[in-house]
């Protein structure tokens, strides 16, 4: 019988990729970061959230060369 992935927190998920739990929230609200709600909680599938970030889901705020580009362009340069 095949074993079935459990579903995780966000606590889980934050120790999963090394980040702040804030920073998980934060993601499903503006980058859309696979969450599933159950009542008030938010449960997850490690192997969606480790898609999400293979497809560049957190990219733009991780990438250094773009903010160094948004920082450049603020400043008319």
């Amino acid at each position: 019988m095949a074993t079935e992935e459990r579903w995780v927190g966000a606590e889980d998920v934050a120790a999963h990729l090394g980040v702040n739990k804030d920073s998980i929230y934060r993601w499903i609200e503006k980058k859309g970061l696979p969450a599933h709600r159950v009542g008030r909680l938010f449960r997850f599938k490690l192997s969606e959230v480790d898609e999400w970030i293979r497809a560049g889901g957190a990219g733009e705020a991780c990438n250094p060369s773009t903010m160094e580009k948004k920082v450049n362009e603020e400043n008319g340069e």
